[in-house]
């Protein structure tokens, strides 16, 4: 009688080809230099650069929260530091910056977005996603400075596994987790922003008695900055008291000072005839007094001159 020997084989598979490991790396989000003056916003982006190696032809899910930062974070904004001031930004999932990235792992408004990677015949899988930033315009209150929030492991926490049947963050097969790590960082220079009035000494006759007009400058400057407020000799570079209106060859002397009874010239000498302030980010209002003196009277028309203020910090 012959016999039948049946020989069951039992193969056991490695660990790693059950499981899947993967790698993140976050580029700085470095937004440059920021006019915090302006009511224009500063956008950057960085990169999320992913590569995973698992079972060929499957899909890795990734879900990857980004907390706050050491900077901290609001409702409405995350924050960089410099000091004791603080800079608002956030950062988002799309290009419009709308849609917040954020974390599982928080309660604030904002979660991270899903990410499915598709893994090659040859257990490999990459891919670069943007995560877009925004520095929020209109910060006059923050000081000039170098504004940074770094991104720790226990600020970022991805999870990731193969795909299942369950959304993020609840993946349930083979669940690993990665903290990678990055900062984001501005710079806030000392900065002066001004609006000028312009000054009309209105419709006159024979230029026989003092006409006084006056006008505003509206000098915006980052807080702390110290500036100087020079006004320039006009189109004929004239002396602040003896500047001329001009229409064609004919001219009408006028001078412009800094007080109302019209003894402070205003010129562009720094430290004998400009006026100076210290910054707050908030408007500063200076006015600008102008005289026209007796003289003989030139022929009836519209006289004009152009001055430049330059705001020295």
């Amino acid at each position: 009688m012959r016999r039948l020997l049946v020989v069951a084989a039992i193969v056991l598979l490695p660990s790693s080809v059950l499981a899947q490991s993967c790698n993140f790396n976050i580029s700085a989000a470095a937004f440059g230099n920021v006019d915090t003056l302006s009511g224009a916003p500063t956008d950057t982006t960085a990169t999320l650069a992913i590569s995973c190696t698992s079972v060929p032809l499957t899909t890795v899910r990734i879900c990857p929260s980004i907390g706050a930062g050491s900077g901290g974070a609001t409702a409405s904004a995350r924050q960089m530091k410099s000091g004791g001031s603080t800079l608002n930004y956030q950062l988002y999932q799309d290009v419009g910056r709308t849609v917040v990235w954020g974390s599982f792992n928080w309660g604030l408004p904002g979660t991270p977005p899903t990410i499915d990677l598709p893994i090659a015949l040859n257990g490999t899988g990459s891919a670069n996603v943007t995560i877009y930033g925004r520095v929020f315009g209109g910060q006059s209150a923050a000081t000039p400075g170098t504004y940074t929030s770094n991104f720790s492991a226990s600020d970022d926490d991805f999870i990731f596994a193969t795909l299942g049947v369950l959304p993020c963050p609840n993946v349930i097969v083979f669940p690993q987790h990665a903290h990678p790590t990055f900062t984001a960082s501005a710079s806030v220079l000392a900065n002066c922003n001004v609006v000028a009035q312009d000054i009309n000494f209105g419709t006159q006759g024979i230029l026989q008695t003092n006409v006084d007009a006056a006008a505003q400058l509206t000098v915006s400057c980052t807080p702390g900055t110290n500036y100087d407020v020079g006004l320039d000799g006009g189109q004929t570079n004239a002396s602040p008291s003896a500047r001329l209106m001009a229409l064609g060859a004919q001219t009408i002397t006028y001078g412009l000072f800094r007080d109302a009874i019209r003894t402070l010239v205003w010129g562009n000498t720094i430290g004998t005839n400009t006026a100076t302030g210290t910054g707050n980010g908030a408007a500063q209002i200076f006015s600008v007094y102008g005289r026209v003196p007796p003289q003989t009277t030139p022929s009836a028309g519209t006289y004009r001159d152009t001055i430049v203020v330059t705001i020295t910090f």
